[in-house]
């Protein structure tokens, strides 16, 4: 189920993954992919996959810059430009249930640098790009410290681009779940034991804890 919201950046391209027909919705849950791919990502495919049977509807944004056909993702303004419509237009949609902002990697920081003022009741920060790989030095950990929100860190322990170990501290609003293994994108070594089933419940026990 596909449709096209105009923003400043261009058309941004929603899917959504709405609950059973009978299944009463608790939550919706808007998740941006990243910079290097788009929402067919494992982590974000597994979520909408699995979240809906449990009241949380799901929907995956793709950025104007994919919907355009572009290879190379815009400065982060831009990337906000293209999300802040959208988040918003899904708020209202939202209407009496919980609005939750959310993405990968590029997007985890959009969703957390524009969270609250969207309106988002919480932040869903999968693969937080704390820093360029290798470059520890340049972090960018004041975007999630900052989100106001209940905000849920979720990372891979193989991360380049930041560790769970890698993390300062964070405030009590938030929650880190480190995974014992996975590249940025979530894929493990064929002696590591995969980590998406963990992602998953890690989500929505963090989504069934905030609803309480």
């Amino acid at each position: 189920m596909q449709e096209l919201i105009t923003t400043p950046a261009g058309d941004a391209r929603l899917t959504r993954f709405p609950t059973p027909s009978r299944t009463k919705r608790r939550a919706l849950l808007a998740l941006g992919h990243g910079a290097g791919g788009g929402v067919e990502a494992a982590d974000l495919q597994a979520l909408a996959a699995a979240l809906p049977s449990g009241g949380i509807e799901v929907v995956l944004v793709e950025q104007p810059w994919r919907v355009a056909g572009k290879k190379i993702a815009p400065a982060p303004k831009t990337l906000d430009e293209g999300w802040i419509p959208v988040a918003e237009t899904l708020r209202r949609r939202a209407r009496a249930t919980p609005f939750l902002a959310g993405g990968r990697s590029a997007g985890a920081r959009v969703a957390c640098r524009t969270a609250l003022s969207t309106g988002a009741a919480g932040v869903v920060a999968l693969a937080f790009p704390l820093h360029p790989p290798g470059k520890p030095e340049k972090s960018r950990a004041a975007e999630l410290l900052d989100t106001g929100l209940p905000t849920l860190v979720v990372q891979a322990g193989a991360d380049s681009f930041g560790t769970a170990a890698e993390f300062p501290e964070l405030p009590p609003t938030h929650h880190l779940v480190g995974l014992p293994a996975g590249d940025h994108a979530f894929k493990v070594k064929k002696a590591d034991p995969p980590v998406l089933d963990a992602l998953v419940a890690a989500v929505a026990d963090w989504i069934d804890a905030l609803l309480r």
